[in-house]
């Protein structure tokens, strides 16, 4: 892609490819849209990738804003792991979801616990072969090299903050473990200065939603039921880790 409508159109394919693959895995869809639009030039430098939720009433869709800078120096390509992070199934789908169940009150409809809201979007990172996609070799290239740039976050998140890692040590092993040297790297050290622990919470919220899939493929057997699952995990709102685990740990798959 070459331009930044480019670049949003290849966004929307993606979205075209996925929506009518989501029953599959689910069995509640979001009422809310949301639009594609490239981040705003003022604040392409300072701001990543991003979603922004939907107003609770409808009256505005929600907005994946997708950071079209690289483009000022090569082409770029639309990231699937990134669509399905952001927007679909990712804080998009998750966001709306609650955001619209009347039956919860506001607090937990709009609360925001980090492990939970993060691990679930890179949770739907990993639906993306089961959604049709990562299918282009590139694509899953690109998956498996943001999942080391989780790794490295981890590291640097702890490093930061535990290990008494200066910003130039933590600068200096994101450069050299992600083979770049851009200053999309420096916002990120900077990010994690300023907000310890949210890089980890990420990853805990991932592995913890991963592990409650399993345990509970292993206690219902046959009788699990994968959108059940994904729907049970999203039917209450956002959740500390530890009241989804007790959720979760007793929760059998409703007859269809």
């Amino acid at each position: 892609m070459k331009s930044e409508q480019e670049l949003v159109d290849g966004y929307l394919a993606i979205k075209a490819r996925v929506r009518p693959r989501l029953p599959e895995l689910f069995g509640r869809m979001p009422a809310a849209d949301f639009e594609v639009r490239p981040v705003e030039r003022f604040r392409e430098n300072a701001a990543a990738s991003q979603y922004v939720p939907a107003t609770p009433d409808g009256s505005r869709p929600g907005v994946f804003y997708a950071n079209a800078g690289a483009l000022r120096v090569r082409p770029v390509r639309p990231s699937e792991s990134l669509f399905l992070h952001e927007a679909l199934p990712g804080h998009h789908f998750q966001v709306a979801l609650a955001g619209e169940n009347q039956a919860l009150p506001r607090v937990r409809r709009f609360a925001l616990y980090n492990a939970y809201v993060e691990g679930w979007a890179l949770y739907a990172e990993r639906l993306g072969p089961q959604l049709g996609l990562y299918q282009d070799v590139r694509q899953r290239a690109g998956q498996l090299r943001s999942e080391l740039f989780r790794a490295v976050r981890l590291v640097v998140d702890t490093g930061l903050h535990h290990e008494g890692w200066s910003r130039d040590r933590a600068l200096t092993y994101a450069r050299t473990t992600m083979g770049r040297n851009d200053v999309g790297l420096e916002l990120e050290i900077d990010r994690y200065l300023a907000d310890p622990g949210q890089a980890l919470g990420y990853k805990m919220g991932e592995i913890a939603i991963r592990r409650m899939r399993e345990d509970a493929k292993r206690r219902l057997g046959s009788a699990f039921d994968l959108r059940g699952f994904h729907d049970a995990v999203l039917e209450s709102g956002p959740l500390p880790l530890d009241v989804l685990e007790e959720k979760m740990r007793s929760w059998t798959p409703p007859a269809r």
